[in-house]
């Protein structure tokens, strides 16, 4: 099993310890980004999505521009377009990047942040109809011949795309969610089910509810792992590194200078099942496993990806390694300054996986 990983490039510096300045789309911050993933070993780029943030699919035609072989990973919300149109915009711009995009499915935990948008589903129905979204966004990229669909919330009649996607393995489908509507979908459609940095009992876990959900769809999805990794030439120094990040964080949100999302106003009571499960993980202690930091998911909420794992290079990689061995193929990595994480990242923490997992592979076969 190979080992993919995604970084995350943001329209913006800013992080939970760098306060946003300049532009809202920073097309110098983008670049200096797509370069250093690019030129680190990354294969893919998240671009993300929330309701008040620019279009992920128009950033990532810039990243796109800006780089010649660095995969897309596009954040993606349904309800908001057409499915057969998203199929056909998808699959335009796989042709125009040749093969190069990806689409990571978020359908929405925060009732507050959808009805920015005019949302008002429950979260329940916004799965029931992300599942008819992907039925139909799946038959516009595969279906030679017109056809029809008739659901809850979509009805098309003689739908057809006359682009398909151009990549030889199709647009992968990316998808999160952890709640048990959000699974049973995941179990239809995920090619890639992504989960936060959970601790390894939960990773095992989840893994195990997604396979059950997958197999009476004879699917077999992937999995990918969030995490913040924090980095020292030692584990002292790896430590003092964590808890400067979070002095950092804490001065930064007292001082009302973070950009925060919806569901970071009541930290107490997330409404994602993601953030629940990342905040009972740090009620179990701020170090868990091997070298599982969770202080700064206990304080914004678990407010996305916001757990890490510290130490060496070495101890950081044996511990994505751990969770490579439950079934974890992909990691998507970013740190709380960006370009500079990024560029660690690159140098110090890709290639010791990689060799790693090349190392596991080696023995697995050996011993076959």
């Amino acid at each position: 099993m190979s080992v993919e990983f995604i970084g995350f490039i943001g329209n913006h510096n800013a992080s939970e310890i760098i306060p946003r300045q300049g532009p809202v789309i920073d097309r110098a911050f983008i670049r200096a980004s797509a370069a250093i993933h690019e030129r680190g070993g990354f294969d893919r780029v998240l671009l993300a999505f929330h309701s008040a943030t620019p279009d992920s699919l128009f950033v990532g035609q810039y990243v796109a521009q800006v780089t010649s072989r660095l995969k897309l990973m596009l954040a993606h919300r349904p309800g908001f377009t057409a499915p057969t149109l998203a199929a056909r915009q998808l699959a335009t711009l796989d042709h125009l990047t040749d093969g190069r995009v990806a689409v990571h499915i978020i359908t929405g935990g925060n009732d507050r942040e959808l009805a920015q948008d005019g949302d008002w589903l429950t979260k329940d129905e916004r799965y029931a109809r992300t599942q008819e979204y992907l039925d139909i966004v799946r038959q516009e990229w595969t279906r030679r011949e017109p056809f029809d669909y008739k659901g809850e919330f979509y009805r098309v009649s003689g739908a057809f795309s006359d682009v398909k996607p151009q990549g030889p393995e199709g647009i992968p489908v990316y998808f999160g969610g952890s709640s048990p509507a959000a699974i049973a979908v995941a179990g239809k459609h995920a090619d890639v089910y992504a989960l936060w940095g959970e601790t390894q009992a939960q990773v095992a876990e989840t893994i195990a509810a997604v396979r059950a959900a997958a197999a009476p769809h004879g699917r077999a999805p992937r999995f990918s792992l969030s995490l913040r990794p924090i980095l020292g030439a030692t584990e002292e120094e790896a430590w003092a590194k964590a808890d400067r990040i979070l002095a950092q964080a804490r001065t930064l949100r007292a001082a009302g200078a973070e950009q925060r999302l919806v569901n970071a106003t009541d930290p107490d009571r997330p409404q994602n099942e993601g953030s629940r499960r990342l905040l009972a993980a740090a009620a179990q202690g701020a170090r868990l496993d091997k070298r599982l930091w969770t202080e700064l998911a206990r304080l914004t909420g678990a407010n996305g990806n916001s757990t890490s794992l510290v130490g060496t290079p070495d101890q950081v990689a044996e511990a994505m390694l751990d969770y490579y061995r439950l079934g974890i193929s992909t990691f998507l990595i970013r740190g709380f300054d960006p370009l500079a994480d990024a560029l660690e990242y690159g140098r110090d923490l890709i290639p010791r996986v990689r060799a790693l997992v090349a190392g596991e592979t080696a023995g697995s076969r050996a011993a076959e």
